[in-house]
């Protein structure tokens, strides 16, 4: 069984190297709507899935890191980035261009990694993410599976190349999640993320 949790942001960006001089050229923005497809064989003790409040805290923070932010891309001009940052106080700086395709990797990756680190405290069962789906428009969209998030040849993406701004990480409940995210080798309580 599939579910799905829909999330928003407002982001702006410049895709390089991309065939349209208006997006390769020019800061731009959207308004994203991201899902989050997660897929279990089971039920919980609810008869659930996974309890959407648990989405709540840990990956609605990481996704909403991207509101009101601009998202760069770490091979830009050095120039570029460092105005970027100098003016905006909230930035994520990712090891690939920030189009829709490269969204749903890196998003996949992150709600992959909370997942992981989660102790399932209600029956949940053989819970993953089925997929990301990055709605760019209101008519174009990408979706990313495991496979795209982990291909080599789309771009390696390691976790610890994002890049939080510390404004973003001072407004998460604990500033010190995506530390304890790329760090913790055991589980954690899903109340606590």
């Amino acid at each position: 069984m599939l579910i799905r949790k829909l999330f928003k942001f407002e982001n702006a960006h410049i895709v390089r190297d991309c065939t349209t001089q208006r997006c390769s050229e020019n800061i731009h923005g959207h308004s994203y709507k991201i899902e989050v497809l997660l897929e279990s064989n089971y039920l919980d003790d609810g008869q659930m899935v996974y309890d959407f409040g648990l989405t709540k805290r840990t990956i609605k923070e990481l996704i909403d890191s991207f509101d009101h932010a601009i998202t760069l891309w770490s091979k830009d001009d050095i120039g570029y980035i460092q105005s970027m940052k100098t003016h905006s106080k909230r930035w994520i700086e990712l090891p690939v261009s920030p189009s829709a395709e490269q969204f749903s990797r890196v998003i996949y990756l992150i709600v992959e990694r909370v997942i992981a680190c989660t102790i399932m405290q209600n029956g949940e069962k053989d819970v993953k993410l089925h997929s990301i789906i990055v709605h760019e428009t209101e008519t174009g969209y990408a979706q990313g599976f495991a496979q795209d998030a982990h291909s080599v040849l789309m771009g390696k993406i390691a976790l610890e190349d994002i890049k939080f701004s510390p404004q973003i990480q001072s407004e998460w409940s604990d500033s010190d999640v995506w530390e304890k995210l790329l760090t913790f080798t055991g589980m954690i309580n899903p109340q606590s993320v």
